[in-house]
């Protein structure tokens, strides 16, 4: 299925309901009540976890997008809440683990394509320490999977998005480094 950019669903003016003549342009600017939006990105967050034995958690994603691909514990930031806080957040609810601690990694830009409409994402990713693996917890209706592991060649040719296997990558080298 092709995505259509969220700009180009923009067909009416969701104040005053006036047609849109320039559907897919950014910023969407109505002649008429002169509502703007810019259609900036949203903001994500992933986490690395990590044990004690550098190995890093991989979950294996239980719907779309990209259902049945490895990905890492994360999801959107709510408003009112800090990345810090959505990261602990999201591995809280999908894999009910306790974050004692957070570094942040790198950024990457990210598309999310679901229901063919896509959205620009900027994806924000940690280096996180939990309280205890063991008791890992999943969220059936988000994850089916988990894995402890360094990446693998397996893992990174199936990550369910580009930003989460440039983040695991950037890990491994500056944990590989670190190792010698």
């Amino acid at each position: 299925m092709n995505s259509q950019f969220i700009a180009e669903t923009y067909r009416f003016c969701p104040r005053c309901g006036e047609p849109n003549p320039n559907p897919g342009c950014t910023p969407f600017n109505c002649a008429k009540c002169g509502f703007y939006n810019y259609f900036g990105p949203v903001t994500a967050v992933g986490g690395i976890v990590v044990n004690e034995r550098v190995e890093m958690l991989f979950i294996r994603r239980g719907r779309d997008p990209g259902k049945g691909k490895w990905g890492l514990p994360g999801g959107f930031v709510d408003a009112g809440e800090t990345a810090e806080q959505a990261v602990a957040r999201e591995i809280r609810e999908e894999v009910g683990l306790t974050v004692v601690s957070t570094e942040f990694l790198t950024t990457a830009a990210n598309e999310y394509h679901l229901r063919g409409i896509c959205s620009p994402v900027i994806d924000l990713f940690y280096v996180v320490s939990v309280q205890s693996e063991t008791q890992l917890e999943l969220a059936v209706d988000e994850v089916d999977h988990y894995e402890w592991s360094r990446p693998m060649l397996s893992h990174l040719e199936n990550m369910a998005f580009e930003s989460n296997r440039l983040a695991v990558e950037l890990w491994a080298r500056r944990v590989s480094r670190s190792l010698q």
